[in-house]
């Protein structure tokens, strides 16, 4: 046996991972409902002023990143993509979204979109506490 680090380029990789988490999942007879988004918002011009990317699956659906331009920060963009995912996911089959976020980034921001801290992760560095967020959707 060989363990190296590898490119996410490999194509052998997704279709191992897919495979491998679906089937087990149907073993527990747990429905996978599995699903990668991405939404952007973007000016006229193409200019990519915010991105929301994430993943669900099972019964959950999990914000992983949400950046917004520092120019455009403050403006509503962030609320209005984070509306598009609790959208997207309504009556889809999926109980909650969560999330996680440092000290430093945004748990103020979400607490106002009504999402509740299930727990924080305490740090040394108050700028480095992770909070973990999760929000009810209707499914």
């Amino acid at each position: 046996m060989n363990i190296r680090r590898v490119n996410d380029d490999d194509s052998r990789i997704d279709g191992f991972i897919n495979e491998e988490f679906s089937s087990y999942a149907e073993q527990n007879n747990v429905n996978l409902n599995f699903s990668v988004f991405c939404f952007i918002a973007e000016s006229d011009s193409g200019e990519i002023l915010g991105a929301i990317t994430g993943r669900a699956y099972y019964n959950e659906v999990h914000i992983g990143d949400l950046i917004i331009h520092k120019a455009h920060r403050k403006s509503g963009l962030g609320s209005k993509l984070v509306l598009t995912v609790e959208e997207a996911f309504q009556n889809a089959g999926y109980d909650k979204i969560t999330l996680t976020t440092f000290g430093f980034q945004a748990p103020e921001f979400y607490k106002k979109l009504g999402y509740i801290v299930e727990f924080i992760r305490e740090d040394n560095n108050p700028n480095l506490c992770k909070y973990f967020l999760s929000k009810q959707i209707t499914r």
